[in-house]
């Protein structure tokens, strides 16, 4: 495994997960789709569903990435699509690191600042490809995702870069064990608000992996 695929961490850096409040309880709100295939442990080899995502790109770097992603999506959940819809927050929301060409004349890989990071909101599974509300931001984007294998670890606690890496090891450790082979960068998601205290966070590291035969 290349050391650059862990330098650009795909961070699923869940953006701020808000849930919707209302006489007092909290919103049960919809989680990716998938069913696990193997456990070994704490490692879950999990089949997930097809997905739609609405994603943006920002850059800078891991930490602030989440916050300025946020506003731009839930701007379009809010109703600033073309449907002038509402769309439901759904769990997790995703942040993984985009690889950037360089042209041969523009060395910014030197000279750049910060990295480029995609974060992405899970589309409720109400919506098809021909019903998904377009966005108004073209900043925004709708991008579906066939069915795939993820590896995960979950883990609590807090959602600082360092804290990530130490389970993305992790992970990597057990899939070495497994004799499982990584299939794509590593994901970082967040299933909880910032308000929820971080013994009662769900968070996970998920690593795309070559499907079982």
């Amino acid at each position: 495994m290349k050391s650059s695929i862990q330098n650009r961490l795909v961070g699923l850096a869940v953006l701020p997960v808000v849930l919707v409040i209302g006489g007092g309880r909290a919103m049960a709100i919809e989680n990716a789709d998938y069913r696990v295939a193997e456990v070994h442990g704490d490692l879950e080899i999990r089949l997930y569903a097809p997905q739609i995502l609405a994603e943006t790109t920002v850059d800078t770097d891991f930490g602030d990435a989440g916050n300025q992603a946020f506003q731009r999506l839930f701007n379009y959940i809010s109703g600033a699509n073309r449907a002038q819809s509402k769309i439901a927050m759904t769990a997790p929301v995703s942040q993984e690191a985009v690889s950037q060409k360089i042209a041969m004349t523009a060395p910014v890989i030197q000279e750049g600042s910060g990295e480029t990071w995609r974060v992405s909101f899970l589309v409720p599974s109400s919506f098809t490809w021909d019903t998904v509300p377009e966005p108004v931001d073209p900043r925004v984007r709708l991008r579906e995702v066939p069915e795939r294998t993820l590896a995960a670890l979950r883990f609590s606690g807090t959602w600082g870069e360092k804290r990530f890496r130490d389970h993305e090891s992790k992970l990597r450790a057990m899939l070495a064990k497994q004799g499982l082979k990584a299939d794509g960068e590593p994901i970082f998601a967040r299933y909880n608000p910032p308000f929820t205290p971080w013994f009662m966070r769900r968070n996970e590291v998920l690593i795309p992996v070559r499907p079982i035969e």
